[in-house]
């Protein structure tokens, strides 16, 4: 897997150095070839395998379906007009066509086939253009379980309803299963991506939970989330969400962390200190939990009960990745992982998510921190290979010395592929020591 990595780092011209950023020209082209290998390899496959001849997605500017955001050239921010991408799948010979129904073409991938000159009708030149094809089932991004596939607008679908044949309207199904495979699915050279952008955000978190960001005794926790924000951003990347940093200590509650106030607290010496940090890279997204603990004077290690409750937070992580088997559903493995959690005696509460091209993307869902029994609909989709989950879990630690519990609250960037489930980047097993 490793010469893999390497040989496809090379071809792409990407660091295997994670602070080595690319700029933003090497950017577009890095992720041009990602979405080249998309349209041409990954589409094909995924529309013959959802039995889907025809994908139409209709959005318009500033309006975007989500779906097509992850297809906008890197040099469009937004799509144009009305931008209408049809994808046509020739059951006999397997190839692929991509056409824009737009008046310019989508990027350097997607051209457009839209003559206005002859037929000024947007919708009636789609309407035309599918009559030629003549598809068996023509998909649109309608979705009662997935947010991000269900994007195509009322107005887009009245007005294309309108313009097709009674034959063709017959034909219109969901595209839901063949869009949240788009979403969810990683080709090997995202991965490479993805090995990186981890272990940026790790380098990213080791840095705030030192003392170069961290006093214990004048630091807030806001502080140290806008100095988060600041380093993204001097680092020519964003964050999909507003980061979070709370602390437990001794005489709080273990849902303190939930608590408005800590999110404003000054950080103490003998803080168990927590953060919820996420960055987009390349059409990538991460989202990383990691613990730390603040030093007391005269201490040189974190308490043992506390490395031994970060312990215990592994072991629910192994006891639910253990579980992971193509086909087994999200509602299915979560059951099974909390069940062999309780049966350790440990107090685990499971809420793992899609990752990807989204950060709380489609495809299986294992629990919500308030669905523990399941959850309908995205917790019964099926798992895939060639998948990425933010692998987001706690269990609940008595800690004697403090007369309490604590929460060790986890989230890791997984990936399951043929080979069974893996971390994309290694996970935290020792805590983090603030004035080491």
């Amino acid at each position: 897997m490793r010469i893999q990595l390497v040989l496809l780092t090379l071809m792409f011209g990407l660091s295997l150095n994670a602070q080595a950023i690319l700029p933003l020209k090497e950017r577009a082209r890095v992720m041009e070839e990602i979405q080249h290998h998309r349209f041409t390899e990954l589409l094909p496959e995924l529309m013959k395998a959802h039995k889907i001849d025809a994908w139409v997605l209709i959005t318009r500017e500033y309006n975007e379906d989500p779906v097509v955001k992850t297809m906008l050239p890197p040099t469009w921010l937004n799509a144009r007009r009305r931008t209408i991408l049809v994808f046509t799948l020739d059951s006999k010979t397997g190839e692929l066509s991509r056409a824009a129904i737009t008046r310019y073409p989508f990027g350097k991938l997607i051209p457009s086939v839209w003559k206005k000159d002859e037929e000024p009708n947007q919708m009636k030149a789609l309407a035309d253009y599918l009559t030629e094809r003549n598809p068996k089932k023509i998909g649109i991004n309608t979705s009662e379980n997935y947010g991000i596939v269900d994007g195509l607008a009322h107005t887009d679908y009245r007005l294309f309803e309108e313009a097709l044949s009674s034959s063709l309207k017959k034909r219109l199904v969901s595209a839901e299963s063949l869009a949240t495979a788009w979403i969810e699915t990683r080709t090997p050279r995202e991965m490479v991506v993805y090995n990186q952008l981890v272990e940026i955000t790790h380098n990213i978190i080791a840095e705030a939970f030192s003392t170069k960001v961290i006093t214990p005794g004048v630091t807030t926790t806001d502080d140290v989330v806008w100095w988060l924000r600041q380093k993204v951003i001097a680092l020519g990347l964003k964050t999909w969400f507003h980061p979070t940093i709370d602390v437990q200590r001794t005489g709080n509650s273990d849902l303190y962390a939930f608590d408005g106030k800590s999110k404003f607290d000054i950080i103490q010496p003998g803080d168990l200190v927590h953060c919820d940090f996420g960055i987009t890279y390349l059409g990538l997204n991460t989202d990383c939990q990691e613990l730390a603990y603040v030093l007391r004077r005269g201490e040189t290690q974190a308490p043992k009960e506390l490395a031994d409750a970060l312990a215990d937070g592994n072991r629910v992580q192994d006891l639910f990745t253990e579980r992971f088997k193509t086909g087994r559903t999200g509602n299915e493995t979560l059951a099974m992982a909390l069940e062999a959690g309780r049966a350790e005696g440990l107090r685990p509460q499971i809420y793992t998510h899609p990752l990807g091209l989204y950060g709380h993307s489609a495809g299986t869902t294992f629990g919500m921190w308030d669905s523990q029994e399941g959850v309908p609909g995205s917790g019964d989709w099926p798992l895939h290979e060639n998948t990425v989950y933010a692998i987001e879990l706690n269990t609940k630690v008595y800690i004697e010395t403090w007369e309490k519990d604590v929460r060790i609250m986890l989230e890791e960037a997984g990936y399951f592929g043929p080979d069974g489930f893996a971390y994309v980047n290694k996970r935290q097993t020792e805590l983090f020591l603030i004035g080491k």
